[in-house]
């Protein structure tokens, strides 16, 4: 019998007809599906023997799972979802009948699914509704300025000989005295009223953002080379700066709008990445409040602490 996606079967589902599920989302997993609007909530769209589903139940079933089988639930692949939910329940019922549901070690699996859920139920209301320190906001965007600054730009490249990447066909290779040459001939043109566009069409090694007149959209830190990101954050918007030597060459830069969020515009974002690590702290609190006694024997040496990590107990 072919079960779909076994860790749906086995671990989200388990949870399912009205709990949450303690499955963490796989990397790369996609964002939820929307919501549907329900047309006939009431309508029964699942019937397994005596078990009646309707529109409305199952989307409160799909809304409890993670939202990679959200995904799954509501996209192309609804019918097999739906395949995999029957098999679930008739399985879990014919336990219920052989009375599988009253051996020791389901019961145990039972409470320990239970448990993890309640845990994860628990951890999640601390993140929601643990109160982020004003402070410890401003702080947080006073160490990371750069990731809330972006720059849009354009740029004319003049590439030199042994750069790594090809040169446009045709083209002489430059030394880089050459190249530094013609990168400075074409800011002096620029500088006198030379339209950017136009050069960046006509002279750019850079085939791509040259034919769309040096543009390269907006970017942030950490997206180009070090030196032209660094002459990129510096320039001032709307002046034309000098030659920048890169590993592929001499840019001659446009800075066309420089943006940097404020504390209050990033506020809701840096409280969101703050709360999983404070509600860490929560569950440490929690953990040095109670008297916890492990057998090192049996289970093992703690390992070391890290720096600031509370001692074992």
């Amino acid at each position: 019998m072919r079960f779909l996606p076994i860790l749906l079967t086995i671990a989200a589902i388990p949870a399912a007809f009205g709990q949450a599920t303690s499955m963490p989302v796989m990397p790369g997993a996609p964002a939820a599906a929307p919501k549907p609007v329900l047309t006939e909530p009431n309508k029964v769209v699942l019937t397994i023997g005596t078990f009646k589903m309707t529109e409305a139940q199952f989307e409160s079933l799909v809304d409890s799972l993670p939202a990679q089988y959200q995904s799954f639930a509501r996209g192309p692949q609804k019918r097999q979802f739906v395949e995999s939910l029957v098999q679930l329940k008739l399985l879990s019922t014919e336990a219920e009948k052989r009375g599988l549901d009253k051996q020791a070690r389901v019961l145990a699996q039972i409470q320990f699914q239970r448990e993890n859920l309640l845990a994860q139920a628990m951890f999640e209301s601390v993140q929601e509704t643990l109160k982020v320190d004003d402070a410890a906001v401003k702080s947080y965007y006073a160490a990371h300025l750069n990731e809330y600054e972006s720059v849009k730009a354009r740029h004319i490249l003049i590439r030199v000989k042994g750069a790594p990447m090809p040169g446009p066909e045709g083209k002489p290779e430059l030394t880089d005295e050459q190249a530094l040459a013609k990168a400075q001939d074409i800011r002096k043109k620029l500088v006198a009223g030379a339209k950017f566009e136009d050069l960046a069409k006509a002279e750019s090694d850079d085939s791509g953002s040259g034919a769309q007149g040096g543009d390269l959209g907006e970017f942030k830190h950490g997206m180009m080379v070090p030196p032209f990101e660094e002459a990129a954050f510096k320039q001032k918007v709307g002046e034309v700066g000098e030659p920048v030597k890169s590993p592929f060459g001499y840019h001659v830069i446009l800075v066309d709008e420089h943006k940097s969020k404020s504390l209050e515009e990033t506020r809701g974002e840096i409280e969101k990445t703050m709360r999983p690590e404070l509600a860490r702290k929560e569950v440490e609190a929690l953990r040095e409040k109670a008297t916890v006694t492990i057998d090192d024997g049996f289970f093992g040496a703690a390992a070391p602490a890290g720096p600031g990590a509370p001692p074992a107990k």
